[in-house]
């Protein structure tokens, strides 16, 4: 990794760590993703997964270019073993330093890979989050994907082209609170949301 960049497998070891903690009989519960049981945000963590790491490959096609809006995600058989996959190969793919150079795809959105680095740091934070606070987990993110999911949800907040929050209207946290509330509020979560 060179001094721009940061290895996404930290944080991807935690979310595959929270998904293995998910029981079956917690698949209905709702998150704070209002659209989302936990089997939807596990099916969307699974999906990301792999659209970001085509990112990472610069192998553009359906993975990539399907907005993540379009269906609700939902998982199947195996989805533990596919998620956990799919995470492993997502850190390993951004391990490529030319993975962050140039231009990429994800979300059907055209972006420089640095930014979709920032994107996908992003997901996983906030979604690992959401998937822990669901579930009744503990939950830590890596300290460089927190920083790198706070800076892009920061830049996205004061973008008056993007209205606000990237997944809602910014949620106020005071300014001392820790650096995840921060980063949650700014999502559009309420740091203090539970089941």
């Amino acid at each position: 990794m060179t001094d721009n960049t940061f290895d996404l497998g930290p944080q991807a070891r935690i979310v595959a760590r929270l998904a293995d903690g998910v029981d079956e009989e917690r698949l209905a519960d709702r998150t704070p993703c209002p659209d989302y049981a936990v089997r939807n945000l596990l099916g969307h963590l699974a999906g990301l997964s792999v659209a970001f790491r085509d990112a990472a490959r610069k192998d553009l096609g359906v993975t990539t270019g399907t907005p993540p809006g379009a269906s609700v995600p939902d998982i199947a058989s195996g989805w533990r073993e596919e998620l956990s996959k799919a995470l492993d190969e997502l850190a390993d793919a951004w391990r490529d330093p030319a993975a962050w150079t140039g231009m990429t795809r994800a979300g059907g959105v055209d972006l420089p890979g640095a930014v979709a680095a920032a994107v996908v740091a992003d997901e996983l934070v906030v979604h690992g989050w959401d998937l822990a606070r669901a579930t009744g987990q503990a939950y830590d993110p890596d300290p460089a994907a927190l920083r790198a999911a706070y800076g892009f949800l920061h830049a996205a907040a004061e973008d008056p082209t993007r209205g606000g929050g990237i997944f809602g209207p910014v949620v106020p946290v005071r300014a001392d609170a820790p650096l995840l509330d921060r980063a949650l509020g700014l999502s559009g979560r309420n740091p203090g949301w539970t089941p």
